[in-house]
């Protein structure tokens, strides 16, 4: 089954179990009809920001971050309310936002994993992306106008 059904699934059944570790949380997937691989199950914990917090009884278990409960990407989020615009050359892409907002969305470029990006550098209020290909510069350009909504 496709990563989003498993995403799906996991919310739901960290909100109706109390799942101390990974390997309780594949089992109950599994159950599911999810048969995943611990680097997967990984990977998709931390894509939904899962932490994991004290029980009175003195245990651990998996819960979801407050702004998980918006189902729409960070990014996604903060792009439309941040974003200022963006200019590049060869493999480097300077991102504008406005005073405050760089480190935030940074971080969101960086949980999307977007292939194009080796890496972000973030300051107050600018962004550096490195890419993997000069080629690559305009896709990753237009693919920020468009979470922006500044695309015309």
């Amino acid at each position: 089954m496709a990563k989003p059904q498993r995403h799906t699934t996991i919310r739901e059944l960290i909100q109706s179990h109390r799942i101390g570790s990974q390997e309780q949380l594949r089992e109950l997937l599994e159950t599911r009809g999810f048969d995943v691989a611990q680097a997967t199950l990984s990977r998709d914990i931390r894509e939904l920001r899962l932490i994991k917090v004290h029980d009175p009884e003195g245990g651990t278990h998996y819960t979801l971050p407050p702004e998980a409960w918006d189902t729409a990407p960070a990014l996604t989020r903060l792009l439309p309310a941040l974003y200022l615009g963006a200019e590049g050359t060869g493999n480097l892409l300077v991102v504008k936002t406005m005073v405050g907002g760089a480190q935030a969305v940074a971080e969101a470029i960086d949980w999307e994993e977007w292939p194009e990006v080796l890496g972000t550098l973030a300051g107050d209020d600018t962004i550096l992306l490195i890419l993997r290909d000069p080629k690559q510069l305009a896709l990753v350009v237009k693919r920020l106008e468009e979470r922006a909504g500044t695309l015309d």
